[in-house]
């Protein structure tokens, strides 16, 4: 017997359907030489600290750091878990081969990894390994079945991760626990990635509480109802333009005008960090949200694998591309002028050599009126279908012009746009894809911000204005901005290949961070403020206490991060980076008992 072994019910139900698996028993199902049984997410852990020693189940200053010898393995104690264990367990024991369905990545195969070794299984095992799940898909993935072993840095860089937190976790937070806290309930709760994080919170809050406006002035003047600002810029001594009376008298020539062509490419397709991204924008929904919609739209068959970090697709996935756009019924009228020719094929969407596990998130071709989904649901499918359509139709053409004006001696410059040709726009009714982040209702949109007919050497009369202005503090982090500044280890990059190239050195992977921005949340380190994030008086006490830069550098981390990718893609050993982890674990724990003694 076969024994096949998916991550949820749900999944299992989808494989036991194409396999012919229909009897259904206690925690499995049977038919067709095949068992197909399930975890509920993680069904093992690593041991706490007490299951090593009983010398560590008192919290003591001690007793740290706390380093076992080997990490080990147990159930997570729950009833349900333990019943469904059970099943497994008989199942393996008596199979003949084992098909692990776990979902295709690092946190997939830990934990099927782990429910096996605990399960002593020790017949074959082959690994299914599917980006949808569509009956098509799965019968696919089956037929191209391969050997675990192929996987082994995969569940070598997902054991790391566990172990990394651990021990970060387990040792720090004692440590801080024991020696700050003030009421013996407090917990003062350290982890890996979540403390970085808080601490990027935290100081961007210490960047607006401390912020002191300066004043500047900016002169521009309104020539034939254009506004040209001066290309002096901002103006920190408004002296020399007191007399704006003098300079309306003078009058205003249009020195320049130039004009450039230009094209703008359709916008890339989503990963998750970027479809989460989206979502806060649009619809302020949290990442742990936008999470839970599209791993539904995914159970239910409408979209790929989503907990992936790239939007590229690999270059076999286009000659199924006309069948998908076909499959996506409600989106007819866009998708019908792209039918009957050849698709456009972009090296910005299609390149293989920046895919690995998998592709980015897109539409599986299933006509989504046919699956019950709710306003939210049908709400992110929108922007995935929408971003997929719009990459195989024309780039956006337009048209820039440069106006320059002076005053005698003072110059000014207006700049507008015109769309000559919408391209992939239509998509989005003709408007940008993304809304303006600043939510300014007096912003225009570009097709508006046309000029109208000038000369070069025309001439007339205008009205100058100084503005008095004030330098304004950065913005709070919303979960959109918290998520770009975690996948870029806290650096403002707004250019999109350097932030590709600055995902691998991001801290947490694109499944993790929406679950890590919960855990502040419901430890009380940060709280919502409408759209904003802001750090309560526990978290910023907690960012205080911390000296080491170890724990609270995003830049850290990220390398740390990068390792973990490197041991996945057999350019990092394993070992040595469990054994750097323990350095530096001993480290944070002797340099923190320093200080405190000096």
């Amino acid at each position: 017997m076969i024994v096949c072994i998916a991550e949820k019910p749900s999944v299992a139900r989808e494989i036991a359907k194409v396999l012919g698996a229909n009897d259904s028993h206690d925690g499995y199902m049977e038919g067709n030489g095949y068992q197909v049984t399930w975890t509920f997410g993680h069904l093992c852990c690593l041991k706490e600290p007490q299951d090593y020693t009983d010398q560590w189940r008192r919290w003591s200053l001690s007793a740290l750091p706390m380093i076992p010898a080997r990490f080990g393995i147990k159930l997570i104690p729950n009833q349900g878990y333990e019943k469904q264990f059970a099943v497994i367990e008989r199942l393996m024991q008596s199979a003949d081969s084992i098909i692990n369905c776990g979902d295709a990545g690092q946190e997939g195969e830990l934990i099927q990894r782990w429910v096996m070794q605990k399960a002593k299984a020790t017949c074959p095992v082959q690994r299914l390994w599917v980006s949808s799940l569509t009956e098509e898909a799965i019968r696919e993935a089956f037929a191209n079945l391969r050997p675990q072993d192929e996987y082994q840095s995969l569940y070598e860089a997902g054991l790391c991760r566990a172990i990394g937190d651990w021990l970060l976790g387990m040792n720090a937070t004692r440590l801080y626990t024991l020696l700050f806290r003030h009421d013996p309930k407090q917990v003062f709760s350290i982890g890996r990635v979540q403390t970085p994080t808080l601490a990027m919170i935290v100081r961007r809050h210490d960047e607006i509480k401390n912020f002191r406006p300066e004043k500047y002035w900016v002169l521009s003047t309104v020539y034939r109802g254009v506004v040209f600002s001066s290309t002096k810029g901002k103006i920190k001594d408004p002296k020399d333009f007191t007399d704006l009376d003098a300079l309306k008298e003078k009058e205003f020539t249009v020195t320049k005008i130039e004009q450039k062509a230009g094209t703008e490419a359709p916008p890339r397709l989503f990963d998750l960090t970027s479809l989460q991204v989206e979502c806060n924008k649009r619809f302020s929904y949290t990442a742990d949200d936008t999470l839970k919609h599209i791993q539904s739209l995914y159970e239910k068959k409408l979209t790929t694998y989503p907990r992936v970090d790239t939007t590229y697709l690999s270059d076999d996935v286009y000659a199924r591309c006309p069948q998908i756009l076909q499959g996506i019924v409600p989106y007819a009228q866009l998708v019908q002028p792209l039918m009957g020719k050849k698709l456009k094929k972009s090296k910005k969407v299609f390149d293989s050599s920046k895919v690995t596990d998998h592709h980015a998130i897109i539409p599986t071709g299933q006509n989504p009126q046919n699956v019950s989904l709710t306003i939210e649901e049908k709400r992110v499918y929108d922007l995935v279908a929408r971003r997929f359509i719009a990459v195989f139709h024309p780039d956006c053409k337009f048209s820039t012009t440069t106006v320059m004006g002076a005053v005698e001696k003072l110059e000014f410059k207006a700049t507008g746009k015109q769309i000559l040709e919408e391209g992939w726009r239509v998509v989005f009714g003709g408007k940008p894809e993304k809304p303006d982040e600043s939510d300014k209702p007096d912003q225009q949109d570009d097709r508006e911000q046309v000029l109208p007919a000038f000369e070069q050497g025309e001439h007339g009369p205008h009205q100058p204005t100084l503005t008095e202005k004030q330098t304004t503090p950065p913005k709070p982090y919303t979960e959109a901005t918290l998520l770009r500044a975690m996948e870029t280890a806290g650096k403002t990059v707004d250019n999109e290949e350097l932030r590709d190239a600055m995902k691998a050195n991001g801290i947490g992977r694109p499944s993790t961070r929406a679950a890590i921005i919960e855990t502040l949340f419901r430890r009380n380190y940060i709280v919502r403020v409408r759209k904003n994030i802001e750090p309560t008086e526990t978290g910023i006490q907690l960012v205080a206490l911390i000296k080491q830069d170890l724990l609270k550098s995003a830049e850290l981390t990220g390398q740390w991060e990068k390792k973990l990718r490197d041991i996945e893609a057999h350019r990092y050993d394993a070992a040595q980076f469990i054994q750097e982890l323990k350095t530096m674990v001993n480290e944070v724990v002797v340099t923190t008992f320093q200080s405190q003694s000096q």
